[in-house]
């Protein structure tokens, strides 16, 4: 995880030049923004992310060469001392390239149609190693795991998480992923919402919260929200 302190450095990929142009457009005005480079498919994405140590990068799904989901798999699995957060930015809500993508080790997945300003909080949130998936985009992954019947961890696998750490990351995999929302989602403190994930994190064997999330749905944790 990245500090606030220094500038996010994006890549933008995508096969469309004016979709780069306008984000790059938008992410100039931020100032603690840095665009340090445009691509338009996916094995530069790979290259330029790795060589210009990105800490997030905007993939386009389908491109040349490599598609978004690959180019993320690529990056997210190599190993190096840049931990790159990868927020996946279609047109396309289905519910199979939803689970593909997050399945590849992205932390979000983004709808071309959203804003600005959502684009720039997910941006924040994805430095921050927080899951950036929309409500839309949210209810498409659910339906879609339940469709494939992916296979459990373990029957008992969340007989690992105390009651608190379950409602916790309950919440989490029911789509609110913010820190902020879930404490007043929950009527806690950001603080022990934090220290619940961690700890939660570490007793599934998760890499990240993205992945906690998915853990959850699994586990039908998600049902379990109120």
């Amino acid at each position: 995880m990245r500090s606030r302190a220094s500038r996010i450095r994006v890549l933008i990929a995508d096969d469309n030049r004016a979709v780069r142009r306008g984000l790059r457009l938008q992410l100039d005005a931020v100032p603690d923004i840095t665009v340090i480079g445009e691509v338009s498919n996916g094995i530069d994405a790979v290259t330029v992310a790795r060589s210009e140590r990105a800490d997030v990068v905007l993939m386009d799904l389908q491109m040349t060469g490599l598609s978004g989901i690959d180019a993320t798999r690529a990056l997210v699995g190599h190993a190096s001392e840049n931990q790159v957060s990868v927020i996946i930015m279609t047109s396309f809500a289905r519910d199979g390239y939803v689970a593909d993508a997050l399945d590849a080790g992205a932390v979000g997945y983004l709808l071309k149609s959203h804003d600005s300003a959502q684009v720039v909080d997910a941006i924040y949130a994805a430095s921050r190693g927080d899951a950036v998936v929309s409500a839309r985009v949210t209810a498409s992954m659910l339906r879609e795991f339940v469709r494939r019947g992916k296979p459990r961890v373990a029957r008992d696998a969340s007989a690992m998480l105390t009651v608190a750490e379950r409602r916790v990351v309950a919440t989490l995999s029911s789509g609110i992923t913010s820190n902020e929302d879930i404490a007043l989602h929950l009527h806690l403190s950001v603080h022990t919402v934090r220290s619940q994930l961690q700890s939660a994190l570490k007793k599934s064997g998760t890499a990240d919260r993205t992945q906690l999330a998915l853990w959850g749905v699994r586990n039908d944790l998600s049902s379990e929200a109120t």
